[in-house]
């Protein structure tokens, strides 16, 4: 069974900080790469930020270089979504994701989803 598991949403002011963590089981884990995504109200799903497997390699939405990072703890099974200087237009549902490639960086390479975060900034 592949489960996806996201915590650490919330609301926070504008220029405010959130971790988002994303607890997986050991199967969908190990030699996959891990991605965050997010959804505005009425707007498609959209790519935020996606590790390696090894967490070697990152990538980012242009939107959130230099504010938001990704890590895995391969060891426990969970990755994390630092996000730091956050501005009204992030407020969205967060959704971590699970590919089953060692690096995958667009949204149709994903095929397990966890149920969502909502984070909401302030102005």
């Amino acid at each position: 069974q592949v489960q996806l598991v996201e915590s650490g949403g919330g609301l926070v002011q504008a220029g405010g900080s959130l971790r988002l963590s994303c607890a997986a089981s050991r199967r969908t884990f190990s030699g996959n790469a891990m991605g965050w995504f997010l959804q505005a109200p009425g707007k498609e799903r959209e790519f935020v930020a996606a590790i390696s497997w090894s967490g070697g390699n990152s990538e980012y939405a242009d939107s959130v270089k230099g504010r938001f990072t990704i890590s895995r703890d391969n060891a426990k099974n969970t990755i994390y979504l630092q996000m730091n200087s956050l501005k009204p237009e992030d407020t969205a549902v967060y959704y971590c994701a699970a590919s089953p490639y060692g690096s995958a960086w667009y949204l149709a390479q994903y095929d397990y989803w966890g149920q969502g975060t909502q984070v909401t900034v302030s102005s």
